[in-house]
């Protein structure tokens, strides 16, 4: 029976390998829920998956992909542009540590 999966010293010893700290009064319904949890992956486990490709996402689009070439880009002359101050493709900046 799925009620009985997980004893109360269990869900302690996991509790602690979490590092989570449950109060005398939140290990009984921290036992319920886990095995609830697990009585529910039983229930999965007796549907017939034979012939059901695995898949790693339920979504079977693929990402478009751009042709791969290369661009002449003018990034740092851009950005550069805008400055009220370049030194040698640099910003300049005030000094402000002294």
């Amino acid at each position: 029976m799925a009620d009985e999966r997980i004893d109360l010293e269990q869900i302690r010893a996991i509790a602690h390998l979490a590092r989570l700290r449950l109060a005398d009064d939140e290990v009984e319904p921290m036992r319920r829920d886990i095995n609830a949890i697990l009585g529910y992956v039983d229930k999965l486990n007796e549907l017939d998956t034979t012939g059901v490709e695995p898949m790693t996402h339920v979504a079977v689009e693929r990402t478009p992909m751009r042709a791969d070439e290369v661009r002449e880009q003018r990034v740092i002359e851009r950005a550069l542009g805008g400055a009220p101050e370049v030194s040698d493709g640099s910003f300049v900046v005030p000094k402000v540590v002294g």
